[in-house]
């Protein structure tokens, strides 16, 4: 009997140690396993760390210039003035410069105020006439009567002129600013001096000048194009764009003395408001190229109440030009020193 007790608790105390071993057995693998399992997966998190910092330093030092959006491009331009020389300068080197000057004006910018934008809007094709992006109609019926018509939207900051209803021109702008703005509607243009000095500032120097409204002393005139509504009312225009207008409208014809208007001359329109404050209007081009576009009917809406009198003032202006032309031949053909009979 002791025998057995002692054979019993021999094999329970082996039996005891096996299990103990297995346990301590598997307790190492399971360790075993999730040291394995933890090592993999943090090896690629530090991987995919590593990429995302090496992506963040390569985005700062190579900034992206363009980006594309389809028929209208962004050209960004960012804050650090060392890195807006650099990729000015790039700019510089990809497009001619008469690419640039249709650029800026796209952006209402002349080139002393390139620094102005921070994003400029690029057609994917260059045209350095600018009518391929025309937001005015290319004709306009109303007019098919009327040999010259300037137009100037407040909306767009964009003026466009028309001969017997087709769009022969259109360019960038710069109108009164919120506290000073430009006269809307129907007038017609007075006379023209190729230097003249502001009423506001005798320092300000406007070049080819053209009055419209003389009364308050608007013309149009070379002067700063900032990007936005910026004058003291009067309608700002690149240097090019002054000159050819200068040439190309027709002055007022005043009586003798020069008391009282014989005829009028060039009809010109302005009209619209301008969205202070907004998203520049030609920054939407780059979500949809027709943004600006100003229908047929809308301006069709805008020149047809003001039409019979804009024919009725040209008709006159063209009688009163024949008749001084008339005047003007007869007395070039009398003799200088016309003889006279003795009584």
């Amino acid at each position: 009997m002791n025998i057995f007790v002692k054979k019993s608790f021999l094999y329970s105390c082996i039996f005891a140690l096996f299990l103990v071993s297995c346990k301590k057995e598997i307790e190492k693998i399971n360790d075993t396993l999730k040291d394995s399992s933890s090592s993999t997966t943090e090896a690629p998190a530090v991987k995919q760390d590593s990429i995302k910092k090496d992506s963040v330093v390569t985005k700062e030092s190579v900034p992206p210039t363009m980006q594309e959006t389809g028929f209208y491009n962004a050209f960004i331009l960012p804050k650090d003035k060392k890195m807006r020389d650099s990729i000015y300068s790039q700019f510089s080197k990809k497009y001619s410069e008469k690419e640039r000057f249709a650029i800026l004006a796209l952006n209402r910018l002349d080139s002393k105020n390139k620094w102005n934008a921070d994003t400029l809007v690029v057609p994917a094709k260059i045209d350095t006439t600018l009518m391929s992006y025309s937001p005015f109609p290319m004709q306009m019926d109303v007019l098919s009567g009327v040999k010259k018509f300037v137009i100037f939207s407040y909306p767009i900051q964009a003026y466009g002129v028309y001969s017997n209803g087709s769009l022969v021109k259109w360019g960038p702008t710069s109108m009164g600013k919120k506290a000073a703005q430009t006269t809307r509607g129907l007038t017609f243009a007075n006379w023209k001096k190729k230097l003249s000095t502001s009423t506001v500032s005798s320092e300000w120097k406007l070049p080819y000048n053209f009055n419209i409204f003389n009364t308050g002393g608007i013309g149009w005139h070379q002067y700063d194009l900032p990007g936005y509504p910026a004058s003291h009312s009067c309608l700002r225009l690149l240097m090019k764009d002054a000159q050819w207008l200068y040439s190309y409208a027709d002055t007022w014809v005043l009586n003798p003395g020069g008391a009282t208007t014989k005829a009028k001359g060039t009809a010109v329109m302005v009209f619209g408001d301008y969205k202070w404050g907004a998203r520049k209007p030609w920054r939407k081009l780059l979500d949809d190229p027709n943004a600006n576009n100003i229908s047929v009917e809308e301006m069709s809406k805008l020149i047809e109440p003001n039409i019979e009198k804009i024919l009725k003032e040209q008709a006159n202006r063209e009688k009163v030009v024949d008749s001084m032309k008339a005047a003007k031949a007869q007395i070039e053909q009398m003799p200088e020193n016309p003889k006279t009979l003795s009584p």
